[in-house]
């Protein structure tokens, strides 16, 4: 068994908790939080565990094995390091680090003392998001011109981040895992309708390689709550609806044809309008799937799919938008790696 020590019982623990509690992997050892009312909700649910208010005791608990972070963003790189150097694997929710600079040293202490270090990009390990990447790796879709989200709903406002790095992350990492590509350019607009408060509302277009483009729509004052993904090929497209109660993702033959005219004024456009099919999807709860690739990691040295690299990606994407958007979407340059 891999004994845990969670730090962090707010939004985001209590599932954490619970699946690390209910995993044949691991042994939820400890719960750490400042909060003492959330302490006592930990202890009525998870009466073996061991409760404290100061996260230095489970570094310093030789019985701890890995620590799960799950607590604001400009906490991560502080604990996260603590961890690694106490020689404990870390799982930290995302995003993984204020900064690309801090993502980098997380990675190099990881790697320098051989321990595992996982960034929760939890849609990663849906069914729908696995079946996605397999699809378009496989060529079912053939070329992928273009990615395209959706992630609104009336709150929850958050303080510390902006709609950007609260929202956008999602689908940054999910796009980031099917296409296997990483942007060249990002160009980002955004606004707050709350005095003193960061953006809420924000617009953001990826350039890649070639013709492929995305563009991700975050919103934290929308009237109904939005969970969107499409992907369109020149072969096939994707609808992925995460609401869904069923059939998240649908794949349409779908697309158009373009004639091989000499003369470009006589270029000649058809349409194709074929089935749509709905394949059959793994319905484990992502964070079950993503617990036991946690455990394989751990114990068999494997690199992990959302690996300190995955979150240095993600968060170099992020750092580009935020610069982007305070001047007014102007295009920030990426290195395409």
């Amino acid at each position: 068994m891999i004994n845990i020590g969670l730090i962090g019982y707010g939004y985001w623990g209590p599932n954490l908790a619970r699946n690390f509690f209910e995993s044949p992997d691991f042994s939820l050892a400890t719960i750490c939080d400042v909060d003492s009312g959330k302490l006592e909700l930990a202890q009525k649910r998870y009466p073996s565990a061991k409760l404290t208010s100061d996260y230095n005791e489970i570094f310093v608990d030789k019985n701890i094995d890995a620590i799960v972070i799950a607590t604001p963003v400009f906490t991560h790189f502080k604990l996260a390091m603590l961890a690694l150097q106490n020689g404990k694997h870390v799982l930290i929710t995302k995003p993984i680090t204020e900064t690309s600079e801090q993502a980098i040293k997380l990675i190099d202490e990881a790697s320098k003392r051989g321990l595992i270090l996982m960034v929760d990009h939890t849609f990663v390990y849906t069914g729908a998001v696995r079946k996605i990447r397999e699809l378009v790796s496989g060529g079912e879709l053939g070329d992928i011109c273009y990615f395209d989200s959706a992630r609104v709903n009336l709150g929850l406002f958050q303080h510390d981040v902006d709609v950007i790095w609260d929202l956008a992350v999602h689908d940054i990492s999910i796009m980031d895992y099917t296409l296997g590509e990483v942007p060249n350019a990002i160009s980002a607009t955004g606004a707050s309708h709350v005095p003193d408060e960061p953006e809420n509302v924000a617009y953001l277009t990826l350039f890649f390689k070639g013709s492929l483009i995305a563009h991700i729509n975050v919103n934290w004052l929308a009237p109904v709550k939005v969970r969107r993904i499409l992907i369109g090929g020149n072969r096939k497209m994707i609808v992925y609806d995460d609401i869904e109660p069923s059939e998240k993702v649908k794949v349409y033959d779908k697309g158009i044809a373009v004639s091989n005219k000499a003369e470009k004024y006589k270029m000649l456009i058809s349409y194709r309008a074929g089935d749509m099919w709905a394949p059959q999807l793994d319905m484990t709860e992502a964070l079950q799937t993503e617990l036991i690739h946690f455990a394989r990691c751990i114990k068999n040295g494997e690199r992990a799919i959302t690996d300190g690299y995955a979150g240095l990606r993600a968060v170099r994407m992020l750092e580009a938008a935020t610069r982007s958007m305070k001047e007014r979407g102007k295009p920030v340059e990426l290195d395409a790696r």
